[in-house]
């Protein structure tokens, strides 16, 4: 004989009753049984513990054929509840110490779960054991004590199961999952304590593991593969709420997580509360490479979900691993190829009301440096870059503050840039800057007045730029270029930065080969990335002729020539379209032109694009008069569209760029209206670079 158990009171006396009432009907169905009743049926209206509330139990009994099946109206677990369960059982047994279900079938709403039942209950005793067998060799164990301990465990819980299983319970989950071709096994245990006895305080453990891990979105921006995922929480019941602390360690694997590319290491430590309106992370450390520590904590208000409060600290961040892998995909995607970082960083981050209200940045010997760009856009050139930088940037949204920053050097290409000091005022979203002089050769490249805005597109700027006067020939020696002499010098009153742009008002002028050339509105789109974009107009003046064909090796030819260059784009720092005319300067001078220069700009269009008219004098004289020169070329679409001298076209639809004048005299003529740039650029080249006269035809 079984004695009855201790009374509870309140809702697990009621859930105690119900299972002693219960377990009486299945003493009286024995007896019932041994007299040859044919058919039984038992019903319970509502069956309530802590954990588990169950409505509308009925069980059927009959002789013959038909199984036992047990219905169940309503399961409530927790926050989740599911209506219309109907568990029928191949194999039963029925006695006073339990009943017991072995290979049994689960349908929820009429449809048949994919797994068999077994389970053995103690209605005396309010115990249950209880285990889920899949296809696939999956199991969950299920085990309540009666009393307050609920355990489950699952053993090589695969994806699929899960996906057939949800398929049962949740089309619109099972659809969801099925789209993200969820991969791996999981091992887990959960150990769920009610309050009860010894346990005065509800809690929570749970262990589990993921192996060979994956998942893929359709649209290809989130996926991983191989994870190996360990995961350790535990949480206890308290008067405000629940208190928890967990351990997350990622073995294995890797993801992609738009933008991020990210490999196993990591290791999360954390700890907080939770409440019915509130979900609060005390404190949170994560080991990552490329970072003595990292800590954060957070508030989160649940209803409904927003970030209230969050505070991180970052110490000993390793600049050359932490840029790569974070900075540059989220901040400038299109420059990882290009974009490299060196030296350490500290950060400190205040968000308060869930607005940002401290940021704190410490360099440490920081570098960055932006790779040039190729023909075809690829990293090439040593391109731009700063550093060692050290200094501080303090933020904060309730008061001004100040930062600095001392900046060694660095380089623009092949021109070195001096060591100089950035000093700002920062308040809210506006920072001023203190003139900035960053030394250039002889000269000095220097910003004053510069301010910048932070507005709802990005970040908007103005102020002036200066270049003070730099020798040309020291820059054209650092360049590589052919030497030349004279001054560039500068004065850009408007700046204009917005984002991905910068514009100049003002004029950059350069002082040189006698006379000058200027540029004028400039207009920067994206000068750091793959697809920069340069528009501008450049007007020249008065530049002597013999200095500028001494210089570049074409031959020479005395006198001055004047230039203009409508709507100069610049894509990827090469031209792109312009309409350019060249034209003898205005004035009484010498002009005089030699053979070798007549055969250079004969050259220009290509074999038989050019002709002299008096070839045979070629051999005779080694210069010619000229009374002018002139060339038009409107490039578009890669062709360039020629003409020469203004009314100096021919009837036999010919063209003159040079147009003869005194004895002797020699016009060159041009037939060719349409030629390749990069044809054209490529002979160019060649002819001052191998110094090669070429042939006419």
């Amino acid at each position: 004989m079984c004695s009855r158990p201790e009374a509870r009171t309140g809702r697990g006396a009621r859930g105690k009753a119900a299972a002693l009432f219960l377990g009486l009907a299945l003493a009286l169905l024995l007896a019932l049984a041994a007299q040859a009743v044919e058919r039984i049926q038992l019903s319970i209206a509502d069956i309530r513990t802590p954990a588990l509330r169950v409505q509308g139990v009925q069980f059927h009994f009959a002789t013959g054929s038909v199984p036992p099946e047990l219905r169940i109206a309503g399961l409530a677990l927790g926050d989740r509840s599911w209506r219309d369960l109907r568990l029928s059982c191949s194999r039963t047994s029925v006695a006073l110490e339990g009943l017991g279900c072995q290979r049994g079938e689960l349908r929820i709403a009429g449809r048949r779960l994919p797994l068999s039942v077994d389970f053995r209950f103690d209605p005396f005793e309010a115990t249950l054991e209880a285990g889920l067998a899949f296809a696939s060799g999956s199991h969950v164990r299920l085990r309540y004590d009666g009393e307050s301990l609920l355990e489950v465990s699952l053993v090589r819980f695969s994806a699929e199961d899960l996906t057939e299983f949800a398929a049962m319970l949740s089309p619109s989950i099972a659809a969801e999952l099925s789209r993200h071709a969820l991969e791996g096994v999981v091992d887990a245990q959960l150990a769920w304590q009610l309050p009860g006895g010894a346990h005065p305080h509800e809690s929570l453990r749970l262990e589990a593991r993921l192996s060979d891990g994956g998942f893929a979105a359709p649209d290809g921006l989130q996926a991983a593969e191989g994870l190996h995922v360990a995961v350790d929480l535990s949480a206890r019941a308290s008067p405000a709420g629940w208190d928890w602390q967990g351990r997350a360690a990622w073995e294995k694997g890797e993801a992609y997580l738009h933008p991020l590319y990210l490999q196993a290491g990591p290791v999360l430590n954390a700890e907080g509360t939770i409440d019915d309106e509130r979900a609060v992370l005390r404190m949170a450390t994560i080991e990552i490479e490329g970072v003595s520590q990292l800590a954060f904590s957070a508030g989160i208000a649940r209803q409904p979900l927003a970030l209230q409060d969050f505070a991180l600290s970052l110490a000993g961040g390793d600049l050359a691993i932490l840029g790569p892998r974070w900075i540059t995909p989220v901040l400038a995607p299109a420059l990882a190829e290009r974009l490299r970082f060196a030296g350490h960083v500290g950060a400190g981050i205040e968000i308060k009301d869930g607005h940002l209200a401290t940021l704190d940045l410490v360099f440490d010997e920081a570098g960055v440096s932006l790779a040039g760009v190729g023909p075809s856009g690829e990293a090439g050139g040593r391109g731009l870059a700063f550093g060692p930088l050290s200094g501080h940037l303090p933020w904060s949204a309730a008061a001004p503050t100040r930062a600095r920053f001392q900046v060694q050097g660095g380089h623009w290409e092949a021109l070195s840039l001096g060591a100089f000091e950035v000093e700002a005022l920062l308040d809210g979203g506006h920072a001023a800057f203190e003139p900035i002089r960053i030394q250039l050769l002889d000269g000095a490249l220097v910003l004053e007045g510069l301010a910048l805005e932070r507005e709802a597109a990005g970040w908007r700027g103005q102020g002036d730029v200066v270049v003070e006067p730099l020798s040309m020939a020291l820059l054209t020696e650092a360049l590589g270029w052919p030497g030349m002499s004279g001054i560039l010098s500068a004065s850009l009153p408007g700046m204009r930065v917005n984002s991905g742009e910068i514009a100049l008002d003002g004029a950059l002028v350069v002082s040189v080969f006698d006379g000058y050339l200027q540029a004028t509105g400039l207009r920067v789109s994206e000068p750091f990335g793959v697809a920069s974009h340069l528009r501008a107009d450049i007007q020249a003046r008065h530049l002597d002729l013999a200095q500028l064909t001494d210089t570049f090796s074409f031959g020479s030819i005395t006198g001055y020539v004047d230039a203009d260059v409508h709507g100069l784009e610049l894509v990827r720092w090469r031209p792109a379209a312009f309409d350019m005319r060249l034209a003898s300067s205005p004035g009484s001078y010498r002009r005089r032109i030699s053979q070798r220069a007549v055969q250079n700009i004969g050259a220009l269009g290509g074999g038989g694009a050019m002709a002299a008219l008096q070839r045979g004098v070629l051999g005779v004289f080694d210069t010619f008069g000229y009374r002018e020169l002139g060339l038009h070329c409107v490039l578009a679409g890669g062709v360039c569209i020629m003409d020469g001298v203004e009314g100096g076209e021919r009837a036999d639809g010919g063209f003159r760029i040079v147009r003869g004048g005194g004895i002797p005299a020699l016009d060159v003529i041009g037939y060719n209206r349409r030629v390749d740039w990069n044809e054209l650029v490529g002979r160019i080249q060649r002819v001052i670079e191998d110094n090669v006269a070429p042939e006419l035809h």
